[in-house]
């Protein structure tokens, strides 16, 4: 069965994957499960691009078809942020625990 790499090294996100990808024919691996350990930098302008950035850098590197998406939130009484910084938006040592 042909391996399909979830670009992420987010468990949570990788469960997500997992769930919603039921039944495709391909094995579904991590980064981790076969030996990557980079973090893809999301520098891009729009959630489409970070996932692309994603997608395209670990398949790159592991030569595997790879699958990444990006998301967060736009408030539009915010002008739209934080957009693709939600993450960070909350400061440093932030935690979605």
């Amino acid at each position: 069965m042909p391996k399909l790499l979830l670009a992420t090294n987010n468990e949570g996100k990788a469960r997500e994957y997992r769930s919603l990808l039921e039944g495709v024919p391909f094995e579904l691996v991590t980064p981790a499960e076969v030996g990557i350990s980079t973090e893809v930098a999301e520098v891009g302008k729009s959630f489409e691009e970070n996932a692309r950035l994603k997608a395209t850098t670990l398949a790159a590197e592991s030569g595997l078809l790879s699958l990444a998406d990006d998301s967060g939130l736009e408030v539009e009484a915010l002008g739209g942020e934080p957009g693709t910084l939600s993450a960070r938006y909350a400061g440093e040592g932030a935690s979605d625990e």
